[in-house]
C-alpha cells in the first residue's frame, strides 16, 4: 500500500500530479470546477423545481462565492 500526505494524497498520485504541465494542471482544476458547478446546480434544480434559472444561478454562485475549505 502506498503512503499518504496529510490531505489522503497517495505518492501516485502526487507523481502524475507533478507529470503534468502547468496547462494541463490548469485544465484539470478547470474542469473540477465546471464539474462541481453542474452537480450542485443539479441538485438545487432537484430541490427547488419552481426555481428559475436565473434563481438557481445565483444560489450557485452564492454557494460557490462563500465556499469555504
Amino acid at each position: 500500500m502506498e503512503s499518504e500526505d496529510t490531505y489522503g494524497w497517495t505518492e501516485e498520485y502526487l507523481r502524475t500530479i507533478k507529470a503534468m504541465t502547468p496547462a494541463q494542471r490548469l485544465k484539470t482544476s478547470q474542469d473540477l470546477y465546471e464539474t462541481a458547478w453542474a452537480i450542485k446546480t443539479a441538485w438545487l434544480r432537484k430541490q427547488h423545481p419552481g426555481w428559475t434559472d436565473d434563481q438557481v444561478h445565483d444560489a450557485v454562485r452564492e454557494i460557490f462565492l462563500y465556499a469555504r475549505t
